[in-house]
C-alpha cells in the first residue's frame, strides 16, 4: 500500500467518524398541555401521559403559551410534578 493509498484511506475513516457522531445528536421538545421541556433522546413515553414531541425548532403560535421546564432523566411534567418512568 503506498502513502498516498493510506492517506486516502485514512481520510476516508475520520471522515466516517465524524459523520457517524454528527447523527448521534439529537434534540426535541416534548410538551404536555402547555409545559415543555427539551429532550435529547428520543423516548417512548406511556400512551396515558399525553407528551407530544415536536422537533427542536419547533415554536408556538402567536396566540399559544407554553412554559418551559427543564428537567433531567427519563421522564414527563404532570402539572406541577416531574414523573419518572
Amino acid at each position: 500500500m503506498t502513502a498516498f493509498s493510506k492517506t486516502v484511506l485514512g481520510a476516508i475513516v475520520a471522515l466516517g467518524a465524524v459523520a457517524g457522531s454528527w447523527h448521534g445528536a439529537s434534540a426535541a421538545i416534548a410538551c404536555n398541555g402547555n409545559i415543555c421541556w427539551h429532550i435529547h433522546e428520543a423516548y417512548l413515553y406511556p400512551p396515558g401521559s399525553h407528551v407530544i414531541v415536536h422537533p427542536d425548532d419547533w415554536s408556538a403560535g402567536p396566540d399559544e403559551r407554553y412554559v418551559f421546564r427543564e428537567h433531567e432523566g427519563q421522564g414527563y411534567w404532570r402539572g406541577d410534578d416531574w414523573v419518572e418512568y
